[in-house]
Protein backbone atom coordinates (compact mmCIF):
# COMPACT_ATOMS: atom_id res chain seq x y z
CA UNK A 1 0.00 0.00 0.00
CA UNK A 2 1.04 3.45 -0.86
CA UNK A 3 0.89 6.00 2.26
CA UNK A 4 1.44 10.10 2.34
CA UNK A 5 2.02 11.19 5.83
CA UNK A 6 2.35 15.12 6.53
CA UNK A 7 4.99 15.97 8.55
CA UNK A 8 4.31 19.23 10.84
CA UNK A 9 1.44 18.52 13.23
CA UNK A 10 1.54 14.64 12.23
CA UNK A 11 4.65 13.39 13.01
CA UNK A 12 6.15 16.23 14.84
CA UNK A 13 5.35 19.30 16.78
CA UNK A 14 6.49 22.54 17.98
CA UNK A 15 5.48 25.46 19.97
CA UNK A 16 3.71 28.72 19.03
CA UNK A 17 6.17 31.28 17.48
CA UNK A 18 9.56 28.81 17.01
CA UNK A 19 10.95 27.40 13.96
CA UNK A 20 10.48 24.22 12.01
CA UNK A 21 14.33 23.49 13.71
CA UNK A 22 12.81 23.46 16.97
CA UNK A 23 10.16 20.88 15.94
CA UNK A 24 10.39 17.75 18.61
CA UNK A 25 8.92 13.94 17.00
CA UNK A 26 6.17 12.28 18.33
CA UNK A 27 7.82 9.11 18.72
CA UNK A 28 4.31 7.09 19.28
CA UNK A 29 3.56 8.70 16.12
CA UNK A 30 6.53 7.41 14.05
CA UNK A 31 6.78 4.51 15.82
CA UNK A 32 3.20 3.51 13.75
CA UNK A 33 4.17 4.73 10.28
CA UNK A 34 7.87 2.86 10.78
CA UNK A 35 6.08 -0.39 11.28
CA UNK A 36 4.07 0.18 8.18
CA UNK A 37 7.15 0.89 6.06
CA UNK A 38 8.89 -2.83 7.81
CA UNK A 39 5.43 -4.47 6.72
CA UNK A 40 6.28 -3.43 2.85
CA UNK A 41 3.99 -0.36 2.70
CA UNK A 42 5.73 2.49 0.72
CA UNK A 43 5.66 5.53 2.77
CA UNK A 44 6.08 9.21 1.23
CA UNK A 45 6.24 12.54 3.70
CA UNK A 46 4.61 15.39 1.47
CA UNK A 47 5.05 19.07 3.52
CA UNK A 48 3.99 22.17 3.26
CA UNK A 49 7.48 23.85 4.95
CA UNK A 50 8.71 26.71 3.45
CA UNK A 51 5.60 27.34 1.22
CA UNK A 52 3.79 29.81 3.11
CA UNK A 53 6.39 32.25 3.88
CA UNK A 54 8.09 31.90 0.32
CA UNK A 55 4.31 32.61 -1.29
CA UNK A 56 3.94 28.81 -2.83
CA UNK A 57 7.21 28.43 -4.55
CA UNK A 58 8.18 25.29 -4.53
CA UNK A 59 12.19 25.98 -5.40
CA UNK A 60 12.99 28.49 -2.65
CA UNK A 61 10.96 26.52 -0.13
CA UNK A 62 13.53 23.36 -1.12
CA UNK A 63 16.68 25.35 -1.46
CA UNK A 64 15.56 26.44 2.81
CA UNK A 65 14.39 23.49 4.25
CA UNK A 66 14.93 20.02 2.43
CA UNK A 67 18.36 19.41 3.85
CA UNK A 68 17.35 20.57 7.26
CA UNK A 69 14.30 18.48 7.13
CA UNK A 70 16.00 15.12 5.89
CA UNK A 71 18.04 15.37 8.97
CA UNK A 72 15.76 15.97 11.10
CA UNK A 73 13.57 12.93 10.17
CA UNK A 74 17.13 10.84 10.18
CA UNK A 75 17.68 12.05 13.56
CA UNK A 76 14.21 10.63 14.59
CA UNK A 77 14.77 7.53 13.08
CA UNK A 78 11.98 7.83 10.31
CA UNK A 79 11.86 5.21 7.62
CA UNK A 80 10.73 6.43 4.57
CA UNK A 81 10.70 5.61 0.77
CA UNK A 82 10.35 9.55 -0.29
CA UNK A 83 10.21 13.06 0.74
CA UNK A 84 8.34 15.90 -0.70
CA UNK A 85 8.35 19.88 0.10
CA UNK A 86 6.60 21.84 -1.81
CA UNK A 87 2.56 20.88 -1.08
CA UNK A 88 0.46 24.38 -1.71
CA UNK A 89 -0.16 26.39 1.54
CA UNK A 90 -3.52 26.19 2.30
CA UNK A 91 -6.12 26.81 5.26
CA UNK A 92 -7.87 23.60 4.56
CA UNK A 93 -7.08 20.59 2.55
CA UNK A 94 -10.08 18.42 0.97
CA UNK A 95 -9.02 14.81 -0.24
CA UNK A 96 -11.19 12.12 -1.29
CA UNK A 97 -8.66 9.79 0.33
CA UNK A 98 -7.33 11.85 3.43
CA UNK A 99 -7.53 10.68 7.10
CA UNK A 100 -7.38 13.20 10.17
CA UNK A 101 -4.38 12.21 11.86
CA UNK A 102 -6.15 11.81 15.18
CA UNK A 103 -8.27 9.37 13.72
CA UNK A 104 -5.49 7.47 11.71
CA UNK A 105 -2.75 7.23 14.71
CA UNK A 106 -6.06 6.71 17.10
CA UNK A 107 -5.61 9.58 19.74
Amino acid sequence: MKYVFDIDGTICAKKDGEGYDKSFPLKNRISLVNDLYENGNNITYFTARGMGRHNNNQLLAIQQFYSMTEKQLKSWGVKYHNLILGKPSADLYVDDKGIKDGNFFGD
